[in-house]
């Protein structure tokens, strides 16, 4: 049974929303009370059925809609996806990837064919049937990179592994939490994550460092990360600031359930067998407050991470000016009964 897609919007009108399968699916962050930032990596492997987990690369109900958005971005800014001279290898990698993933978890809407060099890719959903000569960049609309990325839901970050560091040296990114890849293009990771507050002091990145350049091929690993959302806006970007940015002061207690999102960004980290490099695919998923508030368990540990959240965290994932109210609307939903261990709805 194949998937059905939502027709919907992340920007102007903002038609988004879960349905109810897709809430209890939603990869809530929390596994305790409180939060702070760790070395949260753990091996990506297959999860249980029904959830994002159930494939490495998760295909869901928003599939068409994000595509669609992917376009309009680009569109308005093709900066948005670069990929500097010597990484076109890698690019070839991560067409392979996620066409073989794709067509793994979801033979009903995606069929690879190989013979040889010659490979046929059907995508049903967006309507490509396209025949092209794997390694031969002519034979492709886009570079292979912007080919398949155009196709494939999250932010797709590829990494160049030199001198003994993690280079962003290629990349689609048009789903980001206030970052921008037209800047970080050519820096190195501890460059890249240089804004985080907290982490560099524990030391967080350096053991991250090591264990990223040490991942093997067929191994990959994943972690998950979130901040929130006015709105469900998918672009997030500090060139487009001067469009979500005001959204901030738009939240009352009475449109909180509605307004404020949870942005919950699943990351994996894959070795890619030619080009040596790191893909670091970033799926972004969003959820309403009052979407999320039908898990009670959900609905209390939130209240309980957001009020005890430290000040340099809220300031770094811009909630200090809506906090507040985030706060006391959720207090009404946590009668302070305990919650059970783990990130699953009771």
């Amino acid at each position: 049974m194949g998937i059905t897609f939502r027709k919907e919007t992340f920007r102007d009108d903002f038609t988004f929303k879960n349905s109810p399968e897709h809430i209890r699916r939603f990869p809530f962050p929390f596994h305790e009370d409180a939060y702070m930032y760790a070395v949260n990596i753990e091996p990506h492997v297959v999860g249980p059925k029904g959830s994002v987990l159930e494939n490495l690369i998760d295909v869901d109900e928003h599939y068409l809609a994000e595509m669609q958005d992917r376009a309009l971005v680009l569109a308005e800014d093709p900066l948005r996806c670069q990929s500097l001279p010597h990484m076109t290898l890698a690019g070839w990698d991560l067409l392979e990837l996620l066409m073989e993933q794709q067509a793994l978890g979801y033979p009903e809407h995606f069929t690879l064919t190989r013979d040889g060099d010659r490979w046929r890719w059907i995508n049903r959903p967006l309507g490509i049937d396209d025949t092209f000569t794997f390694g031969d960049t002519s034979t492709l609309p886009y570079g292979p990179m912007e080919y398949i990325t155009r196709q494939s839901q999250g932010d797709f970050c590829i990494l160049d592994q030199r001198d003994g560091n993690l280079w962003m040296d290629a990349g689609m990114v048009t789903t980001q939490a206030d970052w921008s890849l037209d800047f970080d293009i050519g820096m190195n990771f501890f460059e890249w994550h240089a804004p985080v507050p907290l982490a560099h002091e524990k030391g967080i990145f350096i053991r991250a460092l090591k264990f990223l350049t040490n991942i093997q091929q067929g191994k990959p690993a994943r972690r998950l990360n979130w901040t929130m959302t006015i709105n469900p806006r998918l672009d997030t970007s500090p060139e487009n600031y001067h469009k979500w940015g005001p959204d901030r002061t738009t939240v009352t207690p009475e449109n909180v359930g509605d307004k404020v999102h949870l942005r919950v960004e699943l990351q994996s980290f894959w070795r890619l067998p030619r080009s040596n490099g790191i893909v670091f695919p970033i799926r972004c998923y969003l959820i309403k407050m009052d979407e999320l508030v039908t898990q009670p368990k959900w609905a209390r540990r939130l209240h309980r991470v957001i009020r005890d959240l430290p000040d340099e965290l809220a300031n770094y994932k811009g909630l200090t000016r809506y906090r507040p109210t985030l706060v006391e609307w959720l207090s009404k939903l946590d009668d302070g009964s305990p919650t059970s261990p783990g990130f699953g709805p009771d």
